[in-house]
This record gives structure tokens, sequence and C-alpha cells, in this order.
């Protein structure tokens, strides 16, 4: 035996192990704890599939960055009119689908058409109601008439629920979804995970992972031990609870405490008696000790609130002295009521741990006063069916993770059936306002009209606890808009 080539032999061998070593992993494991009902985020209120292909596989006419500014997209820039109601998109070029179609003006036409139509199953047709018009000018030019101006109007097309899809491809979005993001969609294992793999010949910056798998983890408790095995390199937005510490204090992991824009609300349906009475939500809202809440359900990570605003945002209003933690006036007001001897009434709890520990302090604070709610779990399919669509319930717990998403107060076939002409009002001029200055005096009139009617109990806004793998770089640290954005996530030394 040659001894040169032995030498030579094991050079390489260390040399390529070494090259192996240094080599930045380009794949990535988040874990969830909601998998999404489905893949087609035109077609569904559920955040889960925001969270996973918002950005990552679709994309819109303009998107929402990490600060919350309106980005151009699949529009590369747009004039608005004098007037404002007439805005022209000039789109890329070259710009395909994942399954090799074109992309160009008549997609997005066929986009806002259908999100807009009177048969449109989009969970925030609202969005699109100022459209009157859309006109494919050329293959790269689209013109958007609006009834009257709309200030957010840019902002509303970077929505999720805004995302260009396809005629060839849109009734099979929901299992398998087809986009122009940099990742394409790779595979759906049911209950456990949803994979995406780079896209070849995408028109922007291509991504940095060549494969990111979206794992399914119900609670803290499987959670926790896949991140510290190394099974699970991210988890960008999960509730750890009492578990927070021990990651914390880990230098293996980067733990991030950022914002969102999940309002944390008890639902209340306001058709349904008793709670059709204003004395009623009231109570309630005397009932709600929001630190204990905060505490128990957030970890003590929660930002209290009085209405339906992130305190992140520059309109933000603090109305959460409008009624404050009084049982006793509580209680009082159950009597004035009529409700002396007391309210039997159901609580539907979704699965994720801030519903079910919250609901398990509400319902102990309501029976304080009174008000006896029996506790219902529901899985995520079931609340979306039942409390979101057929409003089906008396009490909920949940967060609004949609950007800046006060109006939904104003829609009437919304599932807390609130009904106020002077709230609408509000909202009608603020739909109409572009000036900064009044469009937030408007916004603090909006939320006040909201504390003082008590619609729905308000509790806080929703920490996001993001943790990750110290050498993953580019993840969100908060979440103006529900998404996880993977555009620009790689691994660093």
């Amino acid at each position: 035996m040659n001894p040169w080539k032995s030498v030579v032999a094991a050079a390489i061998v260390a040399l390529a192990s070494t090259t192996a070593a240094t080599a930045a992993r380009t794949d990535l494991v988040l874990g969830m704890p909601l998998e999404p009902p489905h893949l087609d985020p035109t077609a569904g209120a559920a955040a889960a599939i925001d969270e996973v292909l918002y950005a990552n596989v679709f994309e819109g006419l303009t998107r929402i960055g990490s600060r919350g500014e309106v980005l151009p997209a699949l529009a590369e820039s747009w004039t608005v009119s004098d007037d404002g109601k007439t805005y022209t998109f000039k789109l890329r070029t070259g710009v395909k689908f994942h399954d090799g179609t074109d992309f160009d003006a008549d997609d997005v036409k066929f986009s806002l058409d259908r999100a807009r139509a009177d048969n449109s199953t989009n969970a925030q047709k609202g969005l699109f109601a100022a459209i009157d018009t859309v006109e494919a000018v050329d293959p790269a030019t689209v013109k958007v008439t609006l009834k009257n101006p709309q200030g957010s109007f840019l902002y509303n097309m970077g929505w999720g629920d805004a995302v260009i899809v396809a005629p060839e491809s849109a009734e099979t979005n929901k299992e398998k979804p087809v986009g122009t993001g940099p990742f394409k969609f790779g595979n759906w294992a049911k209950g456990s995970s949803i994979t995406l793999v780079k896209a070849d010949g995408y028109w922007g910056d291509p991504a940095m992972l060549d494969k990111a798998e979206f794992r399914i983890i119900p609670d803290a408790a499987a959670a926790v031990p896949a991140l510290l095995s190394g099974d699970v390199q991210a988890l960008p937005n999960f509730q750890l609870g009492d578990a927070l510490p021990q990651v914390q204090s880990d230098p293996r992991f980067k733990v991030v405490i950022g914002s969102t824009e999940g309002e944390t609300i008890l639902s209340i349906n306001n058709k349904k008696p008793p709670f059709d009475n204003l004395k009623v939500r009231q109570a309630i809202a005397h009932a709600i000790d929001r630190k204990a809440i905060i505490d128990g359900a957030s970890g003590g990570l929660g930002t209290p609130i009085g209405s339906h605003f992130s305190p992140a945002n520059d309109a933000y209003v603090d109305l959460t002295g409008t009624y404050p933690y009084d049982p006793a006036k509580a209680k009082e007001l159950l009597k004035e009521a009529g409700f002396e001897n007391g309210i039997k009434t159901t609580l539907k709890l979704p699965p994720v741990t801030y519903a079910r520990d919250g609901g398990q302090i509400i319902a102990s604070e309501l029976r304080d006063i009174g008000i006896d709610a029996e506790i219902i779990p529901v899985e995520w399919a079931d609340w979306l069916k039942q409390v979101f669509t057929e409003k089906d319930y008396d009490l909920s717990i949940v967060s609004h993770t949609e950007p800046n998403d006060i109006d939904i107060y104003s829609r009437k076939d919304y599932y807390f059936q609130y009904d106020n002409p002077a709230f609408d009002k509000v909202i009608e001029e603020l739909n109409l306002t572009s000036d900064d200055a009044r469009r937030k005096e408007l916004y603090g009139q909006a939320q006040k009209i909201l504390a003082d009617d008590a619609v729905v109990g308000f509790l806080f806004e929703l920490p996001k606890i993001g943790i990750w793998d110290a050498k993953v770089d580019g993840l969100w640290e908060n979440s103006p808009i529900q998404a996880n954005d993977l555009t620009r996530v790689k691994w660093v030394d």
C-alpha cells in the first residue's frame, strides 16, 4: 500500500468534513401551535394560513414590511389620481406562478374581482368594498378605480387576503397553493407539518433557505423538548408559559419579546340575550381583572387594552380605565339589568393556550358576580364554523391578529353582531380620509365608542414571543401582520 496515497486520502476526507461542518445550513424547521384549516389566504380567517404562506408562497400588489410599512410587491410602482380615486399600478414583468403560468394584469383583475364578488368567500371582503372597477390596461398595467377615496387602500392591498392568485389554480389553492413567491408548496402531512421549498426562477431576490418545514406542535410541553433537542430550530410565535425562563437562560437560543396586532378579547354575541343588554356587558367588563388574566394566560407579558387597538400604534388611546375591575359594581349592574338571580351561559374556547388558560380565569371571575359560564372546549375548525361563521355562541376568547382591524365592528354580518350607527359613521369618514391628523382623531373616537359600549371584553395585546436558534437570522421580531416571512431568513456563523 502506498503511504502517500493514504495521506492524500485522509487530507481529502478531512477537508470535506471541515467544509461540511462550516457550510451554512439551508433548511429550517419552525414550530407553530395551530394547523391551518386549508392553504388559501383568500378564503379563510385563520391566522395560521398567513403564518405559513404570506410573502413566502403568495404575494399581493403591495406587501407589509416588518415595521408595518407598505412596500412594493407584484406592483413595482403606482400613481394616484388627484382626486384619490384612481390607482394605476405598474406590474413587474417576467413573473411566473409556480405552475409555470405567466403573471399579468388579467390575474390581478381576476383576483380583485373574485375577492369582491357577491359570492366571495374572502374572510376580509370589506377590504375590497371601495373598489368600483378594475381594468387590465395592458399586460403590465392595472387601473383600479374606487367609489370614493380610501386612505388605507395601499395598506389593504398588502393583507394576506389580497394576494394575487391565478384563475388556473384558484379553485385548488386550499390543498395545493400556487403563488408567485420565493417559496413553492412542497407537501402537507395533515396533522403534522407543511413543507415549502425554494422556488426556481423567482422574479426577485431568491430565498436563502432551500427548505422550510412548519411543524404543528399544539402545546409548550412538546415544543420545548423539540427545541432543546434541535429537532425544531425556531418557535417564531409561541406561548411557552412557565417554560420560557428555561429557554431564556440557554445561550443556544435567542428569545425576543415583540409586539403583535393581536387584540385578545372576550368575544360577546351582542344580539343574543342577555348580552344585548348594555348593563350586562358593562357588568362583564367590571368583572374582568386584566392583570390576573395577563399573568395567567400570557406569562405576564401581554399589554392591557381597553378597546380594539394596538398600543404600538400612534393612534392608540388608553381606555383601560373605562370599566376598572370592580366586582361589586358588576353585581350592582346585573341587578339593575334584572338578573339578580344570576345568568347561565357558555364560553367556547379554541385550543390555543391563551384562550384555554384565560378562559378558566374569566369563568371564575364571572362566577364571582353571578354569571355561570360553562366552558366548552372546541377545536379550531369547529370554532371557525360555530363561532365565527354561524355565530352559534354566547362568549368566546380569541386574538384578532389582523392588522389595524377596528373596522370589523362596523360589519353587519360579523360574529360580534354589533350595530351602532355612530360607530359606523366614524368608520365611514375614516375610510374617506387621508389626512393623518384627522385619521388619528377618528381612530380615537372609534376606540372610545367601542370601550363605552363594552362590545366585547377587552383583555390584552398578545405578545409575540419568538425563540429560535441563535444562528438563525432574519425572522421578524414583531408581527405587524400575521406572518412568518422567510424571504430573508438564513443561518449565520
